[in-house]
Order: C-alpha cells, then sequence, then structure tokens
C-alpha cells in the first residue's frame, strides 16, 4: 500500500526513486484509533514515530497535583512520539491520546533504522525532523518565559488559526502554560 502524505511530505526535504517510495511504505503500518483513545500510556514503551495522516493528537504529563501539562500536538504531517521512551526503550513518562479520530503512520525504531541504511538520505530527512522539533521546543520555552500569556496567546493564534479551533479551550490553556477561566476572559476580550 502506497501512502501519497507521507511521501509528499518526505519529498519536501530529499529525492526518492519509485522504488524508495515502496521500499519506505512496507516498512509502514496504518493504524486508525477514535477520539480520545490512547496511542500510548505511561509505563509502556513507545512502539516507534507516528506520522500523522488525518487527526489531531496531544502529548501530555500528568503532574504532582494530577494536572495534565501539554508539551506537543500532532496535527496533519506532523510526527510524534515519546521520544526518549523510544531512544531509551524506557517506559514512557508521557501519554499520548487522540483528541479527533485519527489515521497515523507507526515507523517503528528497527524500520526507520533499516530505511535509513537502505534509503542514506532518509538521514537527512530525519535529522531535518529531530531539529524542526527542538527548535519549536526551545521557541515554545522562550515564549513561555518572555512573553505575557495574552501575548502567548495572540502570536499562538496567529500562527495556528484554523487548529485553535479544533482543540478544546482547556487543552490549549494548558499547552500555552495558563488556566482555561483565563483563557476565557481573554477570548471573551476577542484577543
Amino acid at each position: 500500500m502506497m501512502y501519497p502524505e507521507i511521501l509528499a511530505h518526505i519529498k519536501r526535504y530529499i529525492k526518492l526513486s519509485p522504488e524508495q517510495e515502496e521500499l519506505i511504505c512496507s516498512r509502514l503500518e496504518l493504524k486508525k484509533f477514535k477520539k480520545k483513545q490512547y496511542v500510548l500510556e505511561t509505563g509502556k514503551i513507545c512502539a516507534g514515530n507516528y506520522f500523522v495522516i488525518k487527526g489531531v493528537l496531544r502529548q501530555y504529563y500528568v503532574n504532582s497535583k494530577l494536572n495534565e501539562q501539554i508539551i506537543q500536538f500532532g496535527l496533519e504531517s506532523w510526527w510524534i512520539a515519546d521520544q526518549d521512551s523510544l531512544l531509551n526503550h524506557a517506559p514512557a513518562t508521557t501519554y499520548i491520546q487522540t483528541i479527533e479520530a485519527c489515521d497515523l503512520l507507526l515507523l517503528t525504531e528497527k524500520d526507520r533504522i533499516y530505511l535509513c541504511e537502505q534509503i542514506p538520505q532518509l538521514e537527512t530527512y530525519f535529522r531535518i525532523m529531530m531539529q524542526k522539533a527542538f527548535i519549536a521546543a526551545q521557541r515554545r520555552i522562550g515564549f513561555i518565559f518572555n512573553q505575557s500569556d495574552e501575548e502567548r496567546y495572540r502570536f499562538f493564534v496567529s500562527l495556528f488559526p484554523g487548529f485553535v479551533q479544533r482543540v478544546p479551550q482547556y487543552m490549549l490553556a494548558s499547552y500555552l502554560g495558563f488556566t482555561p477561566q483565563f483563557l476565557s476572559r481573554l477570548r471573551a476580550k476577542k484577543v
């Protein structure tokens, strides 16, 4: 089976032959999840990297006060995984849960390594994906430390206006680092 969404994404960064495209797709597993279903729970080993074909997910911790702290969202054409669990083969410390029904492509670490051996330029693709993820995390931390809550909200909405409509308000507040009540007040002001 061929997966045009992931092939188009990879080909934005590297060139692939038709044979390489087939090899990549042969190592992917399509996984379908219903709304609010867990892709990963704490204590389990992350099965691999998930490429989002359709839907929205969240990755979060539960802190000592039993509050959920969202650290990442995943939506179409994004990758999501508990990298610590995956790379260190350690129990996951985060949950990954669907917000909408999702179609995901699972690439196990074993298959990722195999594909990189067979198609060396895939190393470049995955390096770029990791760099982009690192930059996003670094920027988010910078925004939390350097912007007011209102500035952070305005900036996020300007970057992802459609996405904001797909995510419940309390999840957006968790991701941006403030309370749902504060977000309600901001939205009431028509920020």
